[in-house]
Order: structure tokens, then C-alpha cells, then sequence
């Protein structure tokens, strides 16, 4: 099997393409042929070494991915040969809360992941694929689509209607976009390029800012707003961003962290403004099994296609990197495996 490894913190430049001899498969495993894989910031985070919970041992890297089961244990119920399957992202958190056990290990980090030709996972890590998705959409779903719709709807609580003000157009940003405006909320877009947001105002932004022009951004959502606030942020700033977003979310709204791009350090948060506006924040860690298969039921009935920037073939992936870290990316960028 062709795959590629690497060492956390080797940079992308530590890519190694390798010959993994396949392994016999345990009695509750499957083993998928890859036809797609799909590259996230926490890619990146790794390969420069920015990521927790990293060895020093090489990993085949890459959390999402799609593919074909081509062989199954002897006691595997939930997959048959042939079916169309995308790899969850925390192969132990299949419902309920998180918890340390169900998040300590991921595809592309601890265990091996989709940069490769197959990989074997237990079934009850996969997902049946959206029926209508092309491979280098479906295999953007398990890390950003899941965050997204966990953001929206487990720990945002939304509802038809709803307005939620989505930071940046990054992976998780853009998926967040399309699933508002499929569900019927009002989602209001922040960049610092104007376009970019026309981009987003054609997936279905009906409210604008440029934090560049605007700095203080968080009044310009406001006064779109009417005063009031959204009742949802989505949070992907962090330390620079995290106290402008508790002022830009309504009475009783909630802010759900799911990043720090301006970095993990302090932010100064006054306790007055989650009191006194009776104002929720949250973290989310991506989501389980079941969000990714509501995920994927919402996309069979919506006809959602995800924004999909570039593919690249196997051969390049280093390119596909490069094509991430450059920040000019609009949408996933995928590996072809096939």
C-alpha cells in the first residue's frame, strides 16, 4: 500500500511517500480502498508542530477521507463490501457528550489516517457517504462539516430563522455558510477580503464585514442586527477575536470556540459581559459518530455540496499543503487517491 507518513513538527517538507505492507484485519475491522482525502488546519498545525498529543513516531497524516470497503472482518455487521464509507473523525465518540476516553485519539494524529491508497478501521469508526456527493466532497465532511454542524446545532441550539455571525472563510466558516443558509438561518460573514465575501454572499451571507476596514467589527454587527446581536458565534479567532464576539452576540446568545487562529494565549473576558447579558461560551472538540451521520442525512435531503477548492493528485501532496498554508484557498483542499 502507498501511503504517506510523517513526524509531527518535520514541516510539510518531512512528507515521506512509503510501502506499508497491509495487515491481516481484526474480526470487527474494515478495510477501505481510498478514492479522496481532504486537508484541514489541523493538518497544518501538526506538520509545523503546533499540535498536542503528537509523538515523535510517524503517522500516515489526514483525518478525512472517503472510500469503498473492500474486505471486512468476520464478525462486521454495520458494512458489506462495495458500500461507500467516510472515516469519523474520534473513533471512540459514537454519541452522547465528549469525554477524555472518546477524544483521545483521531485519525491522522495518534492513529493512522486517509493520506493513503487504504486503511483499515474498527466499522463502528465509518460513516455511509452522502449518496450525492462526488469523492472530493464527500471526503471533506468528518473534521470541518461535523464542527460546523455541532456548532449550529448540538451546542448552538438553532433553529430555523436563527442568525449566526461566522468568523473568516476558512474550512469550518465555509461549512458553517452552507449549512445556515440550507437550514434556513441568517448568516452574517466576517474576512479581510473583499472578495472572499462576495464569494460568501453568493453561497448565501446576507450580511458582510470587512474586519480590516472595520475593526471594530463587532459594532458593525450590530447595527446589521438592529441593535440587538446574533444569537450565535462562531468563534474561530481565539485571543484577538473572543472578546468582540461576546459583545456581538445577543441577550442569552452563545459563542462556541472552535479554534484560535490569532493564537491559544489570554483574552481579557469581563465576567459582567456573560453575566449581565446571560450570555453563553463554549468549546467543541469536532463531534461524534452520530453528528457526522446527521450531518450526512441533512446533506442527502438538502442537496448541500460543499465548497471545494482544488484537487490535487496523490503524487502531490506536498502541493495540497502548500495550497492550505498560503491562505488564498476558498474551500477544501483535496488529495485524489485514486
Amino acid at each position: 500500500m502507498n501511503a504517506y507518513r510523517l513526524v509531527a513538527g518535520a514541516g510539510i517538507e518531512g512528507l515521506r511517500q512509503v510501502d506499508i505492507p497491509p495487515r491481516a484485519l481484526d474480526v470487527l475491522e474494515v478495510r477501505v480502498a481510498l478514492s479522496a482525502a481532504a486537508l484541514n488546519y489541523r493538518d497544518l498545525a501538526i506538520a509545523r508542530g503546533h499540535y498536542g498529543g503528537m509523538g515523535d513516531q510517524p503517522v500516515v497524516p489526514l483525518s478525512d477521507g472517503v472510500g469503498r470497503v473492500v474486505e471486512v472482518g468476520d464478525a462486521v455487521t454495520r458494512f458489506a463490501v462495495g458500500d461507500r464509507v467516510i472515516a469519523s473523525f474520534w473513533p471512540a465518540w459514537i454519541d452522547g457528550e465528549s469525554s477524555p476516553a472518546k477524544t483521545s485519539a483521531s485519525f491522522g494524529a495518534q492513529l493512522d489516517g486517509t493520506l493513503a491508497q487504504s486503511m483499515v478501521a474498527a466499522e463502528s469508526a465509518l460513516v455511509r457517504a452522502p449518496e450525492g456527493l462526488a469523492d472530493a466532497a464527500a471526503a471533506a465532511i468528518a473534521c470541518a462539516g461535523v464542527t460546523a454542524w455541532n456548532a449550529l446545532f448540538v451546542q448552538g441550539r438553532l433553529q430555523p430563522g436563527a442568525s449566526v455571525l461566522i468568523l473568516g472563510t476558512g474550512s469550518v466558516a465555509l461549512w458553517a455558510l452552507q449549512i445556515a443558509k440550507a437550514a434556513g438561518l441568517r448568516p452574517i460573514v466576517t474576512s479581510s477580503s473583499n472578495d472572499k465575501l462576495a464569494r460568501a454572499e453568493r453561497l448565501g451571507a446576507q450580511g458582510l464585514v470587512n474586519y480590516r476596514e472595520t475593526p471594530e467589527w463587532q459594532d458593525e454587527v450590530l447595527r446589521l442586527t438592529g441593535g440587538e446581536g446574533v444569537d450565535l458565534v462562531l468563534e474561530v479567532g481565539g485571543q484577538d477575536t473572543l472578546t468582540r464576539s461576546l459583545a456581538a452576540v445577543r441577550f442569552g446568545g452563545r459563542v462556541v470556540t472552535i479554534g484560535g487562529l490569532s493564537g491559544w494565549g489570554e483574552a481579557k473576558l469581563l465576567p459582567g459581559a456573560l453575566v449581565g447579558g446571560n450570555k453563553t461560551l463554549a468549546g467543541i472538540r469536532v463531534g461524534s459518530r452520530r453528528m457526522t451521520e446527521d450531518l450526512v442525512r441533512f446533506i442527502d435531503t438538502t442537496g448541500l455540496v460543499p465548497e471545494v477548492d482544488g484537487e490535487f493528485p496523490f503524487a502531490e501532496a506536498p502541493r495540497a499543503y502548500e495550497r492550505l498554508a498560503s491562505g488564498d484557498a476558498f474551500g477544501k483542499v483535496v488529495v485524489a487517491v485514486r
